[in-house]
């Protein structure tokens, strides 16, 4: 399943570039097909959402349905275990703690002139979440984008989930967002769901922002309404990337290469390491692990389209590598791993040792799983409580403060040809 190649070869480079290209919003046919479902949402509301629902969801949904009622979230309590509901409260209980830390507070600063200068930070009011349910049951993401919302003290957090057949939600989300606080879901999923938290409709009101991941129909909604609302980032196919010696346990890295493996076809699973050898026996972990594994369809082709063993001459090549590929997830299976943390400048979120999965980042550890993927980690962060807040400057000048600075302003207008913005300075000093 997986290729070795070593760095620095013409096989490697058009590995990287191949790589580098992957999950790129460059699909015309796809940016056709979403620019005339968020117009159809914007001039027809719930009409057009649920024609679209029941094209690709549920084929006899109504519009008074979009809106999970308060007796599906009953009945979805008496059908998941109550191992479910703890697990949750595991998950969400890390997940507040971590988040927690990141809170803001609005701060003042007095100057000795008498100017006050500062910010007044305040949460965003209302939220909506994307959160796909068709190939893959995603609590977890479901989870990591309402619980900083909900901490940074989002007033209103609306949820689209895209429903089954049957016109119900998964219970297992349901009562995952019923634990968040979350009581406002909607069924409905892609483009149409975007458009909607968007622009609005009679059933779904408008956000300030929104969150969430999905396919490539959801990424390109997500870029098309930017600027008429917020969104988190535009998230492509998930990666790992795994720096290793010969002090690693092949078994422990065949295994977390295949945890992001086995989200699809798209994703990147990468080694880098020193030794051919602990790379041979990562290849041969890898094919008798995902012999027994139910996605097995979905490892084969995501290793044979992305997945690599890089070879370096050292760990400071590893690392150098590594930056240039900045991958979602950083897992570190080396020899004093600490002592390397300052090698690491591009990653979404870095896992170190050998007991610190990929998986229990995604789940259960605290710190946010939604990560800047497709190279995006040189220049953006996990998502977090900052993400829902927003931050308004103070300024406050005394008269002496402001005489003070007069000149300086003017002469910065005047250079500029904004004689207003130096006649307003004027002005508060011409009887004196």
């Amino acid at each position: 399943m997986l290729q070795i190649v070593e760095i620095g070869t013409q096989e490697a480079e058009d590995f990287l570039s191949k790589l580098m290209a992957r999950g790129k919003l460059t699909d015309e046919g796809i940016l056709k097909t979403v620019r005339r479902t968020l117009s159809d949402v914007q001039s027809e509301g719930d009409k057009a959402v649920v024609r679209y629902t029941r094209k690709l969801d549920a084929p006899r949904i109504s519009a008074k349905e979009l809106k999970v009622s308060r007796e599906e979230f009953g009945e979805a309590y008496l059908e998941v275990p109550s191992e479910f509901i703890d697990a949750i409260t595991h998950a969400r209980t890390n997940i507040e703690k971590f988040h927690e830390k990141q809170l803001r507070t609005s701060w003042m600063s007095a100057e000795p002139n008498g100017v006050l200068l500062g910010h007044l930070i305040r949460p965003l009011k209302r939220v909506g979440v994307c959160v796909p349910a068709i190939s893959q049951l995603l609590v977890s993401s479901l989870l990591m984008n309402v619980i900083p919302a909900t901490v940074a003290g989002v007033e209103e957090i609306a949820v689209c989930i895209p429903p089954m057949r049957n016109r119900d939600i998964n219970p297992y989300m349901l009562v995952a967002a019923a634990e968040c606080g979350i009581q406002e879901i909607y069924k409905c999923g892609g483009a149409q769901a975007v458009a909607a938290m968007a622009y609005g409709t009679k059933t779904i009101p408008s956000v300030d922002k929104i969150v969430g991941p999905g396919n490539l129909y959801v990424q390109f909604a997500k870029k098309e309404v930017y600027g008429h609302v917020d969104i988190d980032k535009l998230a492509g196919p998930s990666e790992i990337l795994v720096i290793a010696d010969n002090t690693a346990d092949p078994d422990y890295v065949a295994a977390d290469l295949i945890s992001q493996a086995e989200h699809g076809p798209e994703c990147a699973a990468i080694l880098i390491t020193p030794s051919l050898g602990f790379a041979e026996q990562v290849k041969s972990a890898i094919e008798v692990q995902g012999e027994s594994l139910p996605r097995r369809d979905e490892l084969t082709q995501a290793f044979a389209n992305f997945g690599a063993a890089f070879i370096t001459s050292n760990l400071s090549e590893a690392f150098t590598l590594a930056n240039e590929i900045a991958p979602e997830h950083l897992e570190l299976h080396i020899e004093n791993p600490f002592d390397w943390l300052g090698d690491v400048h591009n990653a979404g979120a870095v896992l170190i040792g050998p007991y610190s999965p990929e998986a229990v980042g995604d789940y259960i550890a605290g710190p946010n799983h939604v990560l800047p993927t497709g190279t995006a980690a040189r220049y953006a962060s996990p998502l977090s409580v900052d993400d829902f807040l927003k931050k308004s400057s103070l300024i406050s000048y005394t008269k002496a403060a402001l005489e003070e600075v007069t000149p300086s302003v003017v002469k910065l207008a005047e250079v500029e040809g904004l004689e207003g913005h130096a006649a307003a300075m004027k002005i508060r000093f011409e009887e004196d």
